[in-house]
This record gives structure tokens, sequence and C-alpha cells, in this order.
């Protein structure tokens, strides 16, 4: 394959010519792990097997250039998580065209430069000289800074804390994050011109989240959201995402007549409401061959903190619920489940988020139908109402 016929696979207009304009190959470490969707992951190597590495290359595949921080091979998946990646391009363009219109001229922030491909693209886009990237970690963008060259491109290359922006060359017309945040940045809101535009993957939970698109307006941002994703962690907001049931001992164990599977069918449209009402509620699934299924809760961030399992049995018509700790996940899980049945089943597309000086606020269809308050906001909230009871 080819960079035009990935191109065509993808099914790109308005971003096409800058795609044409980067050779991808040139981001491409010699070695990594392609991650394609629906598939399992395969290590590439171009010496030993060059034809794959280039399959890899020209193929809507994540390809894994860093883990655990630079500390072990980013082909071996048992040797810690992923710590930077190239993504895949139907994803980054996904993000890019939520940025649209970008004309030449604008000044656009990248935030997570990663390989440089996405600031190369950009650059493309918009002029080398109207692109400032900014990455955490300076192995990362010293090698970037390589490929960029290679490439034939030279934006304005920082390292630093993404959160933090880089307000010495703002203000800008556009800013754009390849990296997951519990909650935006008001740094960037401060550094985006009024009418500018902020495009990043919202993932309160630290794990799947959702694009969100905002405009700035006066002293905040306005905005809606655009379906699911999923991005490594901007490193400050990194937090442990697993489930695991401990004091097993002191857990409180109730019946409900709710069907957990009722509950997970809901689907992405419950789980953005769920970040306002139910907030770093983390939510697995098990499934077992004899039809029998868990919903999994446990508190994000938090490996000691409250968690809750509801099962499901083929043939019963009340279901156990297990719960531990100071909050009671599945009560609050259920209950935003019941608050999103009251407002008619609202999908993704309806909810929107502001961002302000003072705090995010989740909305559904316009930002004076407020939700509640997301992110730190919703904790502390969430906190001083338990202290209370």
């Amino acid at each position: 394959m080819s960079n035009e016929a990935l191109a065509d696979l993808l099914g790109l207009t308005d971003w096409r010519d800058a795609m044409l304009t980067v050779p991808r190959e040139a981001f491409v470490p010699d070695t990594g792990l392609a991650c394609p969707e629906g598939s399992d992951p395969y290590p590439i190597d171009r010496q030993a097997r060059p034809d794959e590495w280039k399959d890899a290359v020209f193929s809507d595949a994540a390809i894994i250039t860093q883990r655990a921080d630079g500390r072990s091979d980013p082909a071996d998946e048992a040797a810690g998580p992923a710590s930077s990646s190239l993504s895949a391009p139907g994803v980054a363009f996904a993000f890019l065209s939520l940025l649209s219109p970008v004309n030449p001229g604008d000044r656009v922030l990248d935030v997570g430069t990663g390989t440089g491909y996405t600031s190369a693209v950009l650059a493309a886009r918009v002029g080398e000289e109207n692109v400032t990237t900014v990455d955490v970690d300076p192995d990362v963008s010293a090698q970037a800074v390589v490929n960029l060259t290679k490439a034939g491109f030279a934006p304005h290359v920082f390292v630093g804390d993404g959160a933090a922006g880089c307000p010495e060359r703002a203000p800008f017309t556009r800013v754009h994050a390849t990296c997951g945040v519990a909650e935006i940045p008001y740094a960037w809101v401060e550094q985006t011109r009024h009418g500018g535009v902020i495009v990043a993957p919202w993932q309160p939970g630290r794990g799947d989240g959702f694009r969100v698109r905002l405009t700035r307006s006066g002293g905040a941002a306005f905005g809606r959201f655009h379906g699911r994703c999923s991005y490594m962690m901007l490193r400050g907001d990194r937090a442990e995402v697993r489930w695991k049931a401990h004091h097993t001992d002191q857990a409180v164990i109730s019946a409900t007549a709710t069907d957990p599977r009722e509950v997970d069918q809901a689907g992405d449209g419950l789980a953005l409401l769920a970040t306002a009402l139910a907030p770093e509620v983390g939510v697995f699934r098990n499934r077992d061959a004899d039809g029998s299924f868990s919903l999994l809760m446990y508190e994000v961030g938090h490996p000691e903190g409250s968690w809750a399992a509801c099962d499901y049995v083929p043939g019963d018509v009340e279901f156990e619920v297990t719960q531990y700790g100071p909050r009671r996940l599945w009560d609050e899980y259920t209950a935003a489940h019941t608050r999103w049945v009251q407002l008619g089943r609202p999908n993704v597309e309806r909810f929107g988020l502001t961002v302000a000086a003072d705090g995010q606020t989740l909305w559904l269809d316009e930002p004076a139908k407020e939700i509640g308050p997301v992110g730190r906001n919703a904790r502390d909230d969430g906190a001083a109402a338990r202290a209370s009871r």
C-alpha cells in the first residue's frame, strides 16, 4: 500500500493534500508493535521483515513506539504499559477533521508530539512556522525532531507539561491534543483566541472517553461531544484503571430487580451522563459461556477504594449486588441510568461541555441546560455530599 492508497481507504477529502505531503514512513521506527483495529497486535522489524514493516506503515493501525516511558521494548506487551505511539491514521484524521475549518496561517498548538507525524500534517496545512508542539518526554521530543527533519518539516517543538500549553507562543487559533485528559486544562482556553477551537480526547475515567470540540467565547469554551475515543493519558492525568474485589469480608450484599445487562446496554449516552452523576466510576464487564454476566465497577485511581458487582444468572429475576466502601457505586450508577431514561435516553451528540475558570460542566442540548459539574468539581462535590451524610 502507499500513502495515496491509505488516503483513499480513509476517504479523506479536506485533509488529503496535507496527508499526501507528509511521508508517513519517516515517523515509523524500525521496530515497534503494530495494533490494527479488530486484529491481534504484531511486532514489526524493518530489517528482518521489510515488507511487513511497510504494510504496517501504510495501514490503518496504531504503532506503539515507546513502552513504560522508555524503560522497555515497545514490542513487548508484557513489559509495561504503552507510553507513546503513532496513532492509527483513521483515529488521527477523525480528530483533525474536527479542527476544520483550518486555513493557511492559522496558529496551532499540538499537545502530545509523539512521533511528530500529526505536527507535520498540521505544518503542511498551516505552515511550519505556525505550528507549536509540546511533549513532556525529552527523548520522545528529540526523536520527533529527527523524524520531522527527515520529512522536511521544522515546527516549533517544546519539552514540557502539555497541560500548561505553551504560553510563550500563544495565542492559538486551534488547539489539538493527542493525549487523553481527565479534564480540559483551563490554560488551553486562556491560550486560544476568541472564536478559536480546542479538540481533545476527554477521558475522565482515564480509559475510553469522548472526542470533544470546544469553541472559546469570552472567558470560557463551549462545545459538543463527537463519539468515543481512547488515547494514552496525559502523564499528569494517569491513574490505575482496573477492577479488583478487596476487603470482601466487609462488602455488603443485596438484591436488585434491575438487570445489569440493561444498564450495560444503555451504552455511550449513559457513560457520558455518569461522568457527572457518578464521577470517576470505571466499568468492566465479564461474560461467561453459560450466559452469566457481571457488571463490575470501581473507583478510578483508588486501588483500595469502593467497588461493586452485579451478577446476572440466566433464569433469575433478581440479581445479587455486592458493594464495598464509602461509595455505593452500583447505586450511583443505576441512579444515573434512571436519570438517563428520564431524559429520553439521549445519545452522545446531545451532550456538551463548558470549560470555565471555576470548573467544568456537562450539559444537554444547550449550555443553559446543565447536568452538573464534571472533573475536579464533580469529585469535590461528591466528597462533600458523602461527608455530610
